[in-house]
């Protein structure tokens, strides 16, 4: 596990934090290409993001808040990530009312496609950075994903992720991620960019 040294306006995120992590995330995530090509309708994105964070990152992951504007979720590279099963029939339930047809067999096959282009070697993993609308455009995001950046630059560790929407190409890159691949789930879907950062040194 990273040593992780938090400032004083970001905390890490317990178990009683499910429903607020899933929430900025969904906001942050509400004019996102893929997600948007997934669930079809930005109402879908809450108790997804609600339920991941419950059931897989804050259990197998962690996550950190800064008070209600913005919110990380993030993994190692050998976490285990996946629905339990009761969860995920909870989910397909709502999502059958809340999105487009056919959103959960679309979101099986990105979860398929994104496990295939997963790197095997060890890194440290960002699934989600995001904030509110209202706190946008104040570095936030940045100082979000500085510590852990930081802690694995001190362990020689890399980075990974997959960008869902090229307006956040730059910010990633200012960061020290880098292209990595990219791919799509069918002929459909938007083209997602994968980025990989190696350590940086001190």
């Amino acid at each position: 596990m990273l040593d992780i040294h938090l400032p004083e306006t970001i905390r890490p995120a317990t178990r009683a934090d499910w429903r607020q992590l899933g929430d900025i995330t969904a906001e942050a995530f509400a004019q996102d290409p893929f997600n948007l090509w997934i669930f079809g309708r930005a109402r879908a994105l809450k108790p997804l993001f609600r339920t991941m964070a419950r059931d897989i990152y804050l259990k197998t992951g962690f996550c950190h808040l800064a008070e209600d504007s913005a919110a990380t979720m993030w993994a190692m590279h050998d976490a285990k990530q996946d629905f339990p099963p009761l969860s995920l029939a909870r989910l397909i339930a709502t999502q059958m009312v809340l999105a487009r047809r056919g959103a959960m067999k679309r979101a099986l096959a990105a979860a398929d496609t994104m496990q295939a282009h997963h790197p095997k070697d060890p890194h440290v993993y960002l699934f989600t950075v995001g904030t509110r609308a209202a706190a946008r455009g104040k570095g936030l995001g940045k100082a979000m994903l500085a510590p852990v950046l930081t802690a694995a630059d001190r362990k020689g560790l890399p980075a990974y992720l997959e960008n869902t929407n090229p307006a956040n190409d730059g910010f990633y890159r200012s960061l020290g991620f880098e292209r990595h691949g990219d791919f799509r789930v069918d002929e459909t879907a938007p083209l997602v960019t994968t980025m990989w950062r190696e350590p940086q040194p001190g």
